[in-house]
C-alpha cells in the first residue's frame, strides 16, 4: 500500500504490528514504515517469517479442533489483516467474529466479508475489556460455548490488562468454551532488546513472557493435550515433519469446565 491509500485517521508513517505481521506472511497490505520495521526485526530474528507461518498453521488446526469438539462460535481477537486461510474459511459451520482495533484492518476485513453470512468484523480494543465483552454480547450467545482465539496478540498487551482479559473472557463464557493462545517468548536474550525497541516505536510494545507466565492465562481452564507446547508440536498433521521441534513461542488450547 502507499501513503496516499491510507484511510482517514491512520498514520502510515508509524509501524503497525498487524501490518508488520502481514509482511511476515508475504502480504501486500502494509506501508513502507511497516516494511522497514519488519526488516529490522528480521535482521535480529531471521526466522520470524517461519514463526508467523507456524502460528498460522496452528490457527488452522486449533480452529478445526474447537469446531470438531462441538463449538459453533469463534471470536478471533486481534485478528489482523485478512489473509489466506481465514478462520471463517477453516470453520465455515461456525459463527465467526473478527476483532481488531486497526481501522485499516477493519476496512479490509469488512470489504472481504461483505457477502459472507455468519461473519462479522468488530472494531474494538482488547485493552478495553469490559467494552469489548459488552459489544460481543450483541454478536455471540454467551449462554453457549465460544472459542476465543488470542493468537500473537497477548504479547502486545501489558500484564495487568492481558491477565484481566483472559479472566473476564472466561467469566463471560459458558462451560465448554475454549481459549486458544499463541505467545512469543524471548529466544535470544542478548538481541531481544533490539526487537523490543523496534516495537516500542510501533503501535504496540512487546511484552515477552516465560512459559510459567503464559500458563497463567489458562487459569480456570483445563489444558487439552498436548498442553502448552511449541506451535508445530500442537497436534501436527505430520509429527515427523522437519522443524516440529523448533519453537518461537508457546501455544495451547484449553476448555472451560
Amino acid at each position: 500500500m502507499t501513503v496516499d491509500s491510507a484511510p482517514e485517521g491512520v498514520d502510515p508513517n508509524v509501524p503497525n504490528v498487524a501490518r508488520m505481521y502481514d509482511y511476515y506472511l508475504d502480504g501486500k497490505d502494509n506501508f513502507a514504515a511497516d516494511r522497514a520495521a519488519a526488516e529490522q526485526i528480521l535482521r535480529t530474528f531471521p526466522h520470524t517469517k517461519e514463526g508467523a507461518r507456524a502460528n498460522r498453521a496452528f490457527l488452522r488446526r486449533a480452529a478445526r479442533h474447537v469446531v470438531d469438539s462441538g463449538v459453533r462460535q469463534i471470536v478471533d481477537l486481534g485478528a489482523g489483516l485478512p489473509t489466506q486461510g481465514n478462520t471463517h474459511e477453516i470453520a465455515p459451520e461456525a459463527r465467526v467474529v473478527y476483532v481488531d482495533n486497526d481501522p485499516v484492518v477493519c476496512v479490509h476485513g469488512r470489504a472481504l466479508l461483505a457477502r459472507t453470512d455468519g461473519v462479522d468484523f468488530l472494531q474494538a480494543d482488547v485493552r478495553e475489556t469490559d467494552a469489548l465483552i459488552d459489544k460481543l454480547g450483541g454478536l455471540v450467545d454467551f449462554d453457549r460455548p465460544v472459542a476465543f482465539l488470542m493468537l500473537a496478540i497477548l504479547h502486545f498487551v501489558p500484564d495487568e490488562i492481558a491477565y484481566d482479559l483472559a479472566a473476564k473472557v472466561r467469566a463471560a463464557s459458558a462451560p465448554g468454551s475454549r481459549l486458544v493462545v499463541s505467545h512469543a517468548i524471548d529466544p535470544t536474550p542478548d538481541t531481544t532488546p533490539q526487537a523490543v525497541e523496534v516495537y516500542r516505536k510501533a503501535t504496540a510494545a512487546l511484552n515477552l513472557r516465560t512459559r510459567e507466565e503464559i500458563l497463567r492465562f489458562f487459569d480456570g481452564y483445563e489444558l487439552e493435550e498436548p498442553g502448552l507446547t511449541y506451535p508445530n508440536g500442537w497436534r501436527p498433521d505430520d509429527p515427523d515433519a522437519p522443524g516440529n521441534g523448533i519453537t518461537f513461542g508457546y501455544v495451547g488450547v484449553a476448555r472451560k469446565p
